[in-house]
């Protein structure tokens, strides 16, 4: 991801504006003092997904459905703080939101259709098994007099 300004691509030609993103930084949790790993590093971006115009009707509906459970009034929250940089950790949250986005929004996937076993091939199975049995048949003591 180059430039924080241009639009966040979520598959193809479809992107969410810049405008339409909302960051928040805060300091990240973790071990350290006297100001160690305690800069303002953790980023939380946030898109409202309800109300956006960025996306096509369809998929909007569908990424709303798919991702019910993560949604708070309709916006979407990710959060990043693994990197010490807050530019890395920009560029993680905006990766993270598109790679969701375009998750929620990809069509379902083709229906399976049952293909039907070849008569053929279910003969050969019984004509072999037969075969075995007849083996195994031989291998016992009976009819040895």
């Amino acid at each position: 991801m180059g430039d924080m300004s241009a639009p966040l691509v979520v598959r193809g030609s479809v992107s969410v504006p810049e405008a339409e993103l909302m960051w928040r930084f805060s300091r990240s949790s973790g071990p350290g003092g006297q100001h160690v790993n305690t800069t303002d590093t953790q980023v939380e971006l946030r898109f409202d997904l309800a109300r956006t115009e960025a996306l096509p009707e369809v998929w909007k509906r569908r990424a709303l459905e798919r991702l019910a459970g993560r949604l708070t009034d309709g916006v979407v929250t990710v959060r990043a703080s693994e990197h010490r940089s807050q530019w890395r950790n920009r560029e993680a949250a905006a990766v993270r939101l598109a790679a969701l986005l375009a998750e929620a929004t990809a069509p379902p996937p083709r229906p399976r259709r049952p293909t039907r076993v070849p008569r053929g091939i279910n003969e050969r199975r019984l004509r072999e098994k037969k075969q075995r049995a007849q083996t195994k048949r031989g291998r016992s003591g009976k009819g040895w007099e």
